[in-house]
């Protein structure tokens, strides 16, 4: 993937609303045949974005380049690439094959041909060819997302769009949904550019996350990079549960809890500073017998327990503060809820972040 060329560049793309910076000063190429996810809260500016890649705003300043051409003038109609909305806008009174077909006819393509195409992408969609006739009300939910889907591809775009899709589907059918986007982008061989809130979704599809923030791109890497190594506070605690210790410069390299009182030591390789947030993922927290079965401890009670499948999740209270441990249900606690408790975690298990 990383040596695939850039299909989409974004150069210092700003856009702004009277007064509201919505987007601001944008950087990012998006390789060719990559799956790529904006993730991002609610008015963190990512649709914004998304619509001026797509035509359908124009940027206030900076540069959009698809091929290296730029393209910021140019409409969505002209463009090859292709939106698909949360809403699918699907034609309710037409088949599944003539909404299929729709962007072929309206280029003149002869019947024959437009039917062979709409069969072909009922395919790659997972649909029984006997519903090429169907009438689209008669589909489930996942299937018209599919259907929506054939239709984007039937304009053969170079890039596809997808403005939070899944988000109005129910639980166990959109993890069935995220698996079978990923295989069909996959096979397909397309660009695909996704955006929505949901950092489950983006975990599981993504080649490449960016994280938005207040109208900034903060944060672009692989789901792994992100998790495992977040650039910011704001980046670490939306990509997940996650237990942060307030600290600031320590003696002997290691760090001095501002609200919470103890010595932590650091991991390697961390660059001067004054003050800053250690994170700990819940996974990576453990109960100890004693102290000295982690370079980093805490004593605290156990307050409540969640079972998450093949995982436990407890809550231990430290002082005022709760922490979040996450074990294998073989490795679960064995004690009982309002017990004392040690936990910890090795220095190599944390990152100190400082924005």
């Amino acid at each position: 993937m990383s040596k695939r060329p850039s299909i989409l560049e974004l150069v210092g793309v700003t856009k702004q609303f009277g007064g509201l910076t919505a987007v601001d000063h944008v950087d990012l190429k998006v390789r060719e045949g990559e799956f790529f996810t904006i993730v991002g809260p609610s008015g963190s500016g990512k649709t914004t974005l998304l619509r001026m890649l797509a035509g359908m705003e124009t940027p206030s300043s900076g540069d959009i380049l698809l091929r290296d051409k730029l393209v910021n003038e140019l409409p969505a109609n002209r463009r090859p690439t292709c939106m698909v909305f949360q809403s699918l806008a699907l034609f309710p009174h037409k088949s599944v094959g003539e909404n299929i077909e729709f962007p072929l006819k309206m280029r003149g393509v002869a019947r024959d041909r437009r039917r062979a195409r709409a069969l072909e992408l009922l395919r790659l969609l997972r649909l029984p060819e006997g519903y090429y006739g169907r009438n689209v009300t008669q589909c489930s939910g996942g299937e018209r997302q599919r259907v929506a889907l054939a239709r984007a591809f039937a304009y053969d775009p170079e890039i596809l769009f997808f403005d939070e899709p899944l988000s109005a589907i129910d639980y166990k059918l959109r993890k069935t949904l995220e698996k079978e986007l990923k295989d069909i982008h996959k096979e397909s061989g397309k660009t695909f550019m996704y955006i929505t809130h949901s950092l489950e979704e983006a975990m599981v599809m993504s080649d490449r996350i960016g994280v938005m923030r207040s109208g900034k791109l903060v944060q672009v890497g692989t789901p792994e990079e992100i998790y495992l190594h977040p650039r910011d506070r704001f980046v670490s605690e939306f990509m997940g549960e996650v237990n942060v210790i307030d600290v600031r410069k320590g003696p002997n390299g290691h760090a001095v809890g501002i609200e919470l009182p103890g010595d932590f030591a650091l991991p390697g390789g961390v660059a001067a500073f004054d003050t800053g947030h250690l994170v700990v993922r819940p996974e990576s927290l453990r109960f100890l017998g004693s102290a000295g079965e982690a370079e980093n401890h805490l004593r605290g009670t156990v307050y409540n327990e969640y079972a998450l499948g093949s995982r436990i999740q407890y809550q231990v209270r430290v002082g005022e503060k709760v922490f979040i441990v996450e074990r294998l249900r073989q490795q679960a606690y064995q004690g009982g809820l309002d017990q004392e408790v040690l936990i910890g975690w090795d220095a190599k298990d944390s990152i100190l972040v400082t924005d």
